[in-house]
């Protein structure tokens, strides 16, 4: 896939105001200065194009984006660490919450996990809240420039390890680099996939 045009739509806290649910949608999602924004940045081609931040809790609201005229990319909150209030944190779980769960038109979570460190709790179990709530999903590693090759294929393959904990099967990985642009054009191919097969049916 090709990225022809991609433009900023909207950001809202309630799910129910997001676009009309017409088109295929991707969601990005990950803990806390996990680089979610770069990537976005990167996949986008326009380097503006999500806030990028060295404070944990910049992306606050599900954020819209239309790319090609044919499918939205959404960018989440993290679900780390943010500097805000234990109430406004509560409404924020159920704010994405409900859109993961109630968002018909979403064909995919895309969980970022950073490549440099290994297995985080935070992760494991977000990825089976997604599984509970029998959401597909995908996961991509982030910031494979800032270590060493061997030392990220062994975290993936500790990570996946501790998936087939609980899991029977895995789901497609993705090793990426917003700085080098690794891994861009086998996501944009990924999304491709589907949305073939979404406007067949």
């Amino acid at each position: 896939m090709v990225i022809k045009s991609i433009k900023y739509l909207q950001s809202v806290v309630e799910w129910n105001k997001c676009p009309p649910p017409l088109l295929p949608e991707y969601a990005f999602i990950g803990r806390s200065n996990v680089g979610k924004s770069s990537l976005i940045n990167m996949l986008g081609n326009n380097k503006n194009l999500a806030k990028t931040s060295s404070h944990p809790g910049k992306t606050q609201t599900i954020n819209h984006f239309l790319v090609n005229d044919e499918w939205y990319l959404v960018d989440l909150p993290g679900y780390g660490y943010a500097s805000i209030s234990k109430t406004y944190r509560i409404n924020w779980v159920k704010m994405i919450h409900d859109y993961i769960l109630l968002r018909e038109n979403l064909q995919l979570v895309f969980i970022l996990i950073d490549s440099r460190i290994e297995p985080q709790k935070k992760d494991l179990e977000f990825i089976d809240q997604l599984g509970e709530m029998k959401t597909p999903f995908s996961i991509i590693f982030t910031k494979s420039d800032k270590v060493s090759n061997k030392k990220v294929l062994e975290n993936l393959s500790s990570f996946k390890q501790k998936m087939l904990q609980n899991w029977e099967g895995l789901p497609p990985f993705f090793i990426t680099s917003s700085k080098n642009g690794q891994g861009k054009n086998e996501i944009l191919n990924y999304i491709d996939e589907i949305n073939t097969s979404y406007f067949k049916n």
